[in-house]
């Protein structure tokens, strides 16, 4: 029978993890992408802020979490980053905007640095 010590379990559980939040951002990009070529007021372009809106909350009530273990500063960036994202999806939401790309590459910066 194997035996694992803690830290290796957990270093993969961080790993997996890494990687699905990757895998949702990379989703969330695409889905930005196809929305810009059809246009804030069609159907994918709902899904695709519906989307989006959805992970950003998810991350921002983990990064407010007292068990996320980033640093303090990084999690007040993120959090920052994650509020403009919101406002900027409510704004498409709104007519006010069409800046569907400017979310995409706030997020495959963030995307990019969990690589």
């Amino acid at each position: 029978m194997y035996q694992f010590s803690y830290a290796e379990i957990m270093a993969d559980d961080v790993a997996d993890a890494k990687e699905r939040e990757i895998q949702v951002l990379d989703k969330a990009i695409a889905m930005l992408h196809a929305a810009a070529g059809k246009g804030r007021d069609s159907s994918v372009a709902v899904e695709a802020l519906f989307f989006t809106r959805r992970v950003w909350i998810a991350f921002i009530d983990d990064l407010r979490s007292p068990e996320n273990q980033l640093p303090t500063d990084l999690r007040a960036d993120l959090i920052s980053i994650g509020i403009w994202v919101l406002k900027e999806i409510e704004r498409i939401r709104l007519r006010k905007s069409e800046n569907f790309q400017g979310i995409a590459d706030i997020i495959t910066i963030i995307r990019d640095g969990l690589k």
